[in-house]
């Protein structure tokens, strides 16, 4: 049944990791139904973000690999490796100032499914916003971001440290209000997920390294294999879908399901938290 309950966690990691809808969000809600929401299911849930990340990675091999190939003589290499790493740091400094309180205090249902329903009329709004003036996405490219692009979408970025905000809607959302594209904030959120989320897996493995033992291996196994697969299937579709479709079903989404946390959390009917 652990194994049963680690992939059904990779699945919901995978599936929802780079969807604006909040992986950590969902985890937290699945974990607390399968009864999985102890010390060790939490750094289970931040370690298998690497899967995902993997799958990231496979998708976008090339701009990666040539990327790196480059990186001693091209000057717009240099500059995109940079943005990554200034929108990347942020996060660390904050994360490491006020990740313990975050974790203590807000990890639980009734903020989750708070920052659901503010997040969905967030997404809305951007998606208005640019329905209406098409000209303020100036940015259709990730390789035309500045520094100074990369460290506000990195600012944003640290919106997601409260659950149920979700790192990619933070990133993607933000990045469309801040002048960029879709496709052009959708990209650089996929970019700046591999360092922030193995960042964050290495660092709570070595944190509660103490809680771990070798018979945890296949648990972290499964949960690591199922949601990278989950992930590379999610990444493709998506990227399929916003050449054609906006984000406002997503917003819709995490209202509805928003309300239905709260609701069956207030009448008694599902006992979302111990």
């Amino acid at each position: 049944m652990l194994l049963v309950k680690a992939a059904i966690m990779g699945l919901v990691e995978g599936f929802t990791e780079f969807l604006p809808i909040s992986s950590t969000g969902h985890l937290i809600l699945a974990g607390a139904l399968l009864g999985f929401d102890d010390d060790k299911g939490k750094v289970f849930d931040i370690a298998i973000q690497t899967g995902a990340i993997f799958a990231v990675i496979l998708v976008y091999w090339q701009k990666i690999r040539d990327t790196v190939a480059t990186l001693p003589s091209s000057k717009l290499s240099q500059r995109f490796a940079i943005n990554v790493l200034i929108a990347f740091t942020p996060a660390v400094v904050l994360g490491l100032l006020f990740g313990k309180a975050i974790k203590a205090n807000l990890f639980n249902p009734v903020v989750v499914a708070s920052t659901f329903i503010i997040g969905g009329f967030i997404i809305l709004w951007a998606e208005k916003r640019q329905e209406n003036n098409p000209k303020l996405a100036a940015i259709q490219d990730v390789d035309q971001m500045t520094h100074w692009d990369a460290l506000k979408i990195g600012l944003v970025q640290c919106l997601a440290m409260i659950p149920g905000t979700s790192r990619s809607g933070a990133t993607i959302i933000g990045g469309m209000l801040l002048g960029l594209s879709r496709k052009a904030a959708t990209d650089f959120s996929f970019y700046l997920a591999i360092p922030t989320l193995i960042g964050a897996g290495a660092y709570s493995l070595y944190k509660e390294r103490g809680l771990l033992s070798m018979a945890d291996a296949p648990m972290f196994g499964v949960g690591l294999v199922v949601s990278f697969i989950s992930a590379w299937l999610c990444i493709r579709w998506l990227l399929k879908f916003i050449a054609t479709h906006s984000f406002v079903g997503f917003a819709y989404y995490r209202i509805a399901f928003g309300l239905i946390v709260l609701l069956t959390a207030w009448q008694g009917w599902i006992q979302w938290a111990a």
